[in-house]
């Protein structure tokens, strides 16, 4: 199996129409309504032969990725549309510390047959860093140098 590629993050494009506001949808061959509940600190987990594409419908969670055996903190949020791309074999989890539940839409590439360790908990290679977490989350809601 060659190189795995790598988790891409993009902001959606929109085109107003009167007051509505319209985003692209992203193709799939199937597409879920997925609930994260409120306080939830998933595994670790990979998919060999899907590929996700998330967007944030409602609430605000923290995506974490393992590449180059490093975590990678990824805040989404609903005030910021975001398309978060994960290829197959990446290993990925979910912080959610707010007390409301969070959607999002997974907008799935099918590229074979589920695989029997797709979905089964990960022994994470060490513990995630939910001060970095926090801080990735505040900072997509709250910029630097912008007041509250």
């Amino acid at each position: 199996m060659g190189l795995k590629g790598r988790v891409e993050i993009r902001p959606l494009t929109s085109i107003k129409g009167g007051m509505a506001e319209f985003y692209t949808p992203q193709s799939s061959n199937e597409t879920m309504l997925v609930s994260i509940p409120a306080g939830m600190i998933d595994d670790l987990f990979v998919h060999h032969f899907q590929t996700d594409q998330l967007l944030v419908v409602r609430g605000s969670f923290v995506l974490v990725v393992l590449q180059n055996r490093e975590y990678q903190y990824i805040p989404l949020s609903d005030r910021h549309p975001t398309v978060v791309t994960i290829p197959p074999g990446i290993p990925h989890a979910a912080i959610h510390l707010g007390s409301e539940p969070c959607f999002l839409v997974n907008a799935v590439l099918r590229h074979g047959d589920a695989h029997p360790k797709d979905y089964r908990p990960m022994k994470p290679p060490m513990p995630f860093d939910f001060v970095k977490a926090r801080a990735a989350l505040a900072e997509l809601e709250y910029p630097i140098g912008i007041a509250s």
